[in-house]
This record gives structure tokens, C-alpha cells and sequence, in this order.
């Protein structure tokens, strides 16, 4: 008889499965008095899984960068177009930023967790927080107006990329390497970017594998802050509000900001947009993954949308790896629920230093489901935030991860509305 084949769990599932597990197992512990348990045996899986996260971040974020400058090779015929698609997908990115900055500051869902309780978890994380604070009060000794580009510019780029802290430099390297690569002549750097390609196929590829963990690192972190929170209920309260937060602004952009811009700056009307855009917005949602939607996105916006061929071949590409609204517009709020979930107060040069970040780090994003938790992870720490507060949102991320994969192959479209001449 053939055997039948079973079907696997879906991973949203196993995460959301495994964030109850570890609810349920916190507050077993604490009635039981077995909270040296949960410390000793089963939080350190949760640290490991954070560390694997931490541990490719650096390659993911720099071998994207280059793959995707390297990506614009007919960049001597295509200049006015690349420079016009670069110009946008970077503002748009930034007033995502902004619109996540700004609803994270205003909502504060974070702050809704027993401040008791947060004071308590800040116990657990000070000696974290006081090496930072000495860290940022050092750097900003006797420093002037421009130090900042100390921070960006490295000197020993082996020694950036050893330290997770100064990814600003690793993303300046891969930028100016990616730049140089498609000014020499193809046929002398051909091998140098299959092997970028290559490379970056490869780490993409690890990234799933430590994704596929997130279950069970899932289960273990909230295990801890369960245990560390005291099964305080206002910590799911305060999730709720968290992700309420950010499906407001993510559908602020489906519904107002993309229509309205095509509506003033395009000549296609926004009804239209918005009606052929809805088949490609679902599809997104479903699959989580704008590289997956990628070939059902252009073949959209060529036949619905009426954007020829050597745009969308040009833009949606390149969109796909570093136009991600989205994804910066949620990483903004998500960045600051944890901080104040945590305690953790902010000052304008880390809100500053986040949304450059975001923004810049947006462009390393791999455009497949989970992909955005390494990117967490890393500007978590480079802000002096613990990347274990990554815990609080891994749970109900998936819901959120469909959404803001529909805006950002959205905002795809929309680009190549605007670079359209009609």
C-alpha cells in the first residue's frame, strides 16, 4: 500500500504553538515554586536561539546589501531610472519609519505592562543596560556636530563585522563595495558577483534553518519572561495594543498613503491601483514572502496596470530586497514596545540612531517569511535594547509578518506607477 504523506505543521502554527507551550510552562513554574528550573534548563535554548539570530546577522545584512547594488549592472543605460527608484523607495522608507516612530511614541503599548513588573525585569537585564549607558556616555565625551561619522565610517572593517553593535559600518562597506563592483568592467568581476550571489543564496538558506528553530526558542523565552514578568496579565494587554498599533499603520498605508500618491503624482487612477493591486496583496499575504509573489507582482503591474516591461523588470527586482514600508514602518514599533516593555528609555541620538537603521538595514531584509527577526535582532543590541525581548512579539508576528509583506510589494507597484511616462 502507498504510504500516505502527512502534512507538516505550517511554522506560523509551531511558533504560536510553541509560544502557548511556553506560557503554559512559566505559569506551571511559578505556583510550583520551579522558577530555577525554567532559568536553568530551559531558558538557555531560548538564548542559543537568539545568538543564531545574532550570529547571522552580519553576513545577511551585508551580502544582501551587495546583491542588491551589484543587482543594478545596467546601471550606466538605466542611470536617471535607478537613481529616481533608489530616490524613492529610500523616502518612502523613511516616512515609514517615521510613521512607526511616531505611533510607537504616541500609543506607548509597551508601558501598559505592570510597572512593577518592569522594574523587576529591569534587575534582570542591568548590568546589560549600565554597559551601554557607559558605553553611550563615552562616546559622546568630547565629541563634535560630526562624530556620528565616526560611527559610520570603519577603519578595520574585519573588526566591524566581529561586533554586531556597529552594523552602520558593515552597511557603509557593503554599499561603497557593492557601488565599486558595477563601475569595473562585468566580465573582470562576473566571478566576484556570482560569488555574492552565490554566498547570498547560501546564507538565505541558513536563515531558514535557524527560522525553523523559532518554535522552540519561542517556547523557551516566553517560558523565562513569563517567570520574570510574575504571570502579570497586562503583558498580553499591552500585546494586544502592540499589534492593533501596528495594523493601523499598515493599513494606513494600503488604504490612504499609496492611493493618495498615485492619485496626485500618477496618471493611473487610484481606484483602479487599489482594484488590480488586490489579488497581488492577498497572494502576499498568504505566502508572507515578497520573493515569492515577485513573478504574480510583475506580471500584475505589466498587464493590469499598464507599466512597461523595461520598468517593472528594472524596479520590482530590486524592490523586492530593498523596498520594504512595511517591514521598516513595523520594526520601528516593535523596537520601541520592547524598549518600554522593558524599561528601557530611549534618547533622541538612539531614536535617530533606530531609524537609520531601520531604514538602512530595511535594504538587507531577506524577502522571505521570518526574515525580519535577524534584522531585529541586531538593531536591538545596536540601540542597547536585549535582543531577548524579541520573546515578547515572536508569537503573534506571523498575522503581522503576512501584512506588511502586502504593503511592501505594494509599494513595489506604486514605484513603478510614478516611474511610468504615459
Amino acid at each position: 500500500m502507498p504510504k500516505r504523506k502527512t502534512k507538516s505543521i505550517p511554522l506560523y502554527l509551531q511558533i504560536i504553538i510553541g509560544m502557548l507551550v511556553g506560557i503554559l510552562l512559566g505559569l506551571l513554574a511559578l505556583p510550583l515554586q520551579a522558577q530555577s528550573i525554567i532559568q536553568d534548563w530551559i531558558i538557555p535554548w531560548g538564548h542559543l536561539f537568539i545568538k543564531l539570530l545574532q550570529l547571522i546577522a552580519v553576513p545577511l545584512v551585508f551580502f544582501s546589501l551587495v546583491k542588491g547594488v551589484t543587482g543594478l549592472q545596467d546601471v550606466g543605460r538605466f542611470s536617471n531610472l535607478g537613481g529616481k527608484t533608489i530616490l524613492i523607495y529610500l523616502i518612502t522608507s523613511v516616512f515609514a519609519v517615521l510613521v512607526g516612530l511616531g505611533a510607537g511614541l504616541t500609543v506607548k503599548p509597551g508601558e501598559l505592562i505592570n510597572r512593577e513588573t518592569v522594574a523587576h525585569i529591569q534587575k534582570q537585564y542591568k548590568t546589560f543596560a549600565d554597559e551601554k549607558e557607559a558605553q553611550a556616555e563615552a562616546q559622546a565625551e568630547d565629541k563634535g556636530p560630526l562624530a556620528f561619522l565616526d560611527e559610520v565610517v570603519p577603519s578595520n572593517i574585519v573588526s566591524s563585522m566581529s561586533d554586531n553593535s556597529r552594523m552602520l559600518q558593515v552597511i557603509f562597506f557593503a554599499l561603497f563595495l557593492g557601488v565599486a563592483t558595477i563601475t569595473v568592467p562585468r566580465e573582470k568581476v562576473d566571478v566576484v558577483v556570482r560569488l555574492i550571489d552565490g554566498m547570498n543564496e547560501i546564507v538565505l538558506r541558513m536563515v531558514d534553518y535557524i527560522i525553523r528553530l523559532a518554535p522552540w526558542g519561542v517556547a523557551a523565552l516566553m517560558a523565562g519572561l513569563v517567570v520574570d514578568f510574575d504571570g502579570d496579565a497586562s503583558v498580553f494587554s499591552a500585546l494586544a495594543v502592540y499589534a492593533l498599533t501596528v495594523v493601523g499603520c499598515l493599513f494606513l498605508f494600503i488604504l490612504f498613503f499609496y492611493p493618495l500618491i498615485i492619485h496626485f503624482f500618477s496618471k493611473l487612477p487610484a481606484k483602479q491601483f487599489m482594484k488590480f493591486m488586490y489579488p497581488v496583496q492577498l497572494f502576499a499575504f498568504t505566502t508572507s514572502s515578497s520573493a515569492a509573489t515577485l513573478p504574480f507582482t510583475m506580471k500584475t503591474i505589466q498587464t493590469k496596470l499598464g507599466v512597461s516591461e523595461t520598468v517593472t523588470s528594472f524596479v520590482c527586482p530590486i524592490g523586492a530586497t530593498i523596498n520594504m514600508d512595511g517591514t521598516s514602518c513595523y520594526q520601528t514599533i516593535a523596537i520601541l514596545f520592547i524598549a518600554q516593555s522593558l524599561g528601557v528609555d530611549l534618547n533622541v541620538l538612539q531614536l535617530l540612531t533606530i531609524v537609520l537603521m531601520t531604514v538602512l538595514s530595511s535594504i538587507g531584509t531577506p524577502s522571505i517569511p521570518g526574515g525580519s527577526y535577524v534584522i531585529l535582532a541586531m538593531v536591538l543590541t545596536s540601540v542597547g535594547i536585549p535582543a531577548e525581548g524579541l520573546a515578547l512579539i515572536i508569537g503573534i508576528d506571523r498575522p503581522l509578518d503576512m501584512l506588511r509583506t502586502s504593503v511592501n510589494v505594494t509599494g513595489d507597484a506604486l514605484v513603478c506607477c510614478l516611474l511610468e511616462k504615459r
